[in-house]
């Protein structure tokens, strides 16, 4: 496969992403029907070294700018809702208005295709919808223009189409792993299903949450968030799987918020097109794959979040307020942050914590992180050597990076084939080759899988292996901090006791 060939197949899997979100309730266009007050809220004097402290961390590999997004029909489509996407195709890629119309359909067909009603059946991953969308964009306008697509919507992906990774800089050292923030933000790691508040650089709060499906993942990259919208009404759009099955929900008929039918919960925080930081979650779905591209919790964690994220957007917003807009669930609120609040998304599959924990979470996006290159590179980063370690220790290390080095069906993960600083990319791109045949063998065997009209909505098998080194004691990121958080792993004692970790 070539580097465009792998450059396309990483920009179709982003495509069917942002197309999922759109239809899902994970979307950030505004909610009509429904009346809406915009809260003047008194605003706190914003610290020097909070929020608007945006130039001082380094962020993960992961992060490094668009072209590393993987871009799908779903996330095609997502993106088409935003008229200016269409204009820019015409405009920079001088496609003509046949080739548009084409396109739009494609992705709209592509996400009508797709439900969440059935959680007894499997869909596919990231890397068949790239590659099928990779095929589908080919076909339609030549591989050179698909090029340039890709790379376009790539960049609106990352920044959540608000442009400069959505306004933050970032660090000239962004390629360091596990990078601890120094300024005020929130950071998603989506293989850990984490989400930490970090205040002035100081981690005050960790929550367990619920990440986009493979067909539709987090993206990763900068986004920002700038309002909080209380009582988010939802209309369903019209898609088939709106009205099969048990939905109890009419195509374009509005659902209020507190509707147990409304499946953003009492909040919703925009955080760039198409994706939402929001509520309606159950418990049992935290650490899971919920929601088309966003990050889900449950309506008890959001209102926390929520508290949160006005701290460090300099606005006063107490309990007391949260309360009395329940009281009044059809009437919609938004309160805007003095300050936009940064959010990093991040995708790390390996991860050191200050605890002395090493961490290896499945590459749920197969995006073919989990390599020896990269365990080594992050090792290195807080000056332990893996070759220093002994014998068993690196058995065990070996055994379970192979064993996390599997996608959300329980297959070895191949990769996307996009270019990752943090990783192999000699072995990536050998495995690339190695795969390419096998990879679109694998696509249009599951196509039916994931065009039957089924999502993957849990991870088969085992999720993460975490390994005690003492080496590691007191460097790298913070363990998770506060009750939003419970990893329900129990680490293993390498150094004692040569036990197997803890699946999860």
């Amino acid at each position: 496969m070539t580097t465009t060939q792998r450059a396309l197949a990483a920009t179709a899997a982003a495509f069917s992403f942002f197309l999922s979100l759109s239809f899902a309730g994970c979307q950030t266009a505004p909610v009509t029907n429904a009346p809406t007050a915009t809260v003047n809220a008194n605003t706190a004097n914003v610290n020097a070294a909070g929020a608007t402290n945006t130039n001082t961390t380094n962020a993960n590999t992961a992060n490094a700018g668009a072209a590393s997004q993987p871009v799908t029909l779903a996330v095609l489509d997502a993106l088409f809702a935003d008229e200016s996407f269409a204009r820019d195709l015409k405009s920079k890629l001088q496609l003509t208005d046949e080739q548009v119309a084409q396109l739009r359909q494609a992705a709209g067909e592509e996400r009508a295709s797709l439900n969440e009603s059935d959680a007894g059946k499997h869909g596919g991953t990231t890397q068949e919808a790239t590659a099928r969308a990779t095929a589908k964009i080919k076909s339609l306008i030549g591989e050179d223009k698909a090029t340039q697509l890709i790379a376009l919507a790539s960049e609106r992906w990352s920044s959540g189409g608000e442009g400069g990774a959505a306004g933050t800089q970032m660090s000239a050292t962004a390629d360091q792993p596990n990078a601890v923030p120094t300024d005020s933000r929130i950071v998603v790691n989506a293989p850990a299903f984490r989400m930490d508040v970090f205040d002035s650089g100081r981690l005050v709060k960790s929550y367990k949450v619920g990440i986009g499906y493979p067909e539709f993942p987090l993206p990763a990259g900068m986004r920002k968030a700038s309002q909080i919208i209380f009582n988010p009404t939802w209309t369903p759009p019209d898609e088939p799987w709106v009205e099969s099955g048990k939905s109890k929900v009419k195509v374009g008929e509005t659902v209020e918020a507190g509707s147990k039918l409304n499946p953003l919960g009492p909040i919703k925080i925009p955080i760039g097109l198409p994706s939402l930081i929001h509520g309606g979650k159950q418990p049992s779905r935290l650490g899971e794959f919920a929601s088309h591209g966003c990050v889900g919790l449950t309506d008890a964690l959001v209102r926390e979040v929520a508290l949160d994220i006005a701290r460090l957007g300099g606005t006063d917003l107490t309990d007391e307020q949260i309360k009395d807009y329940a009281k009044n669930p059809t009437e919609t609120k938004s309160v805007k942050l003095a300050q936009p609040v940064p959010v990093e998304l991040r995708y790390e599959t390996i991860v050191v914590t200050d605890d002395g924990k090493l961490h290896i979470y499945r590459d749920v996006y197969d995006r073919g992180t989990n390599t020896e290159e990269n365990l080594r590179r992050v090792l290195d980063t807080y000056g332990v050597s893996f070759d220093g370690l002994d014998e068993q220790q690196r058995a065990e290390i070996t055994d379970a990076l192979g064993q996390m080095a599997h996608d959300a069906l329980g297959r070895p993960a191949e990769g996307d084939g996009t270019a990752r600083p943090n990783t192999n990319s000699s072995k990536s791109a050998s495995n690339a080759n190695a795969t390419s045949s096998k990879s679109a063998a694998n696509a249009n065997a599951n196509k039916s899988s994931t065009e039957g009209g089924h999502v993957t909505r849990n991870v088969k098998g085992q999720k993460e292996i975490t390994i005690e080194i003492a080496a590691l004691k007191g460097k790298g990121y913070p363990a998770p901090i506060g009750g939003g958080f419970d990893t329900g792993v129990k680490s293993k004692q390498t150094a004692t006791a040569p036990k197997k970790g803890k699946r999860r």
